[in-house]
């Protein structure tokens, strides 16, 4: 069978971990969440659940409080929702990222990273090409904890990802959730 080159879309959501605490003597990589964080992930959990925002696979930074920003996330949509935990995302920037994205299967559709800043903003920043232009005012301006951007392209695969190539079509903050 010959293989489709057609294009089709595809759904990228960057989501930064939600809040973490700073105890004392605790490697970075280490820290949990916080209090508020434990309370904002959840709520984006439930709003990508209500909006249909399913993925079909995640990336997640190795950090500990990316991996709790992802269980509490997760626990709200249905399951399964498979994931895979790297290192490669966890203290690095936007390119690095975007490496790791380009080699998902381009079967997967529709594909979360749950990962950092600087990388995460400055990848939301790099592949917003166009759309709503209130959600693209609020990202550039801030992207907080728990942040949610969610883009779409066309492709025939995740290696087309490329910069400006992306339309922004949600962007949303615990703020706004609750």
């Amino acid at each position: 069978m010959a293989e489709d080159h057609r294009a089709k879309t595809y759904r990228l959501m960057l989501l930064r971990h939600a809040k973490s605490a700073w105890p004392d003597g605790v490697p970075d990589h280490d820290r949990p969440l916080g209090d508020r964080g434990r309370k904002a992930a959840p709520l984006v959990g439930a709003y990508m659940e209500r909006k249909g925002l399913i993925p079909g696979l995640a990336i997640v930074s190795t950090a500990r409080r990316a991996q709790e920003t992802w269980t509490l996330v997760k626990g709200i949509l249905p399951p399964p929702i498979p994931a895979r935990e790297t290192r490669d995302i966890y203290e690095v920037a936007a390119p690095a990222i975007l490496t790791a994205i380009r080699a998902v299967d381009p079967a997967i559709r529709n594909l979360i990273v749950v990962g950092h800043n600087p990388g995460m903003e400055d990848l939301a920043h790099l592949l917003a090409g166009s759309g709503r232009q209130e959600a693209l005012a609020r990202m550039r301006q801030k992207f907080p904890t728990a942040a949610l951007a969610v883009f779409e392209f066309d492709g025939s695969s995740w290696e087309d990802l490329a910069a400006g190539g992306c339309r922004l079509i949600d962007f949303v903050t615990p703020r706004q959730l609750g």
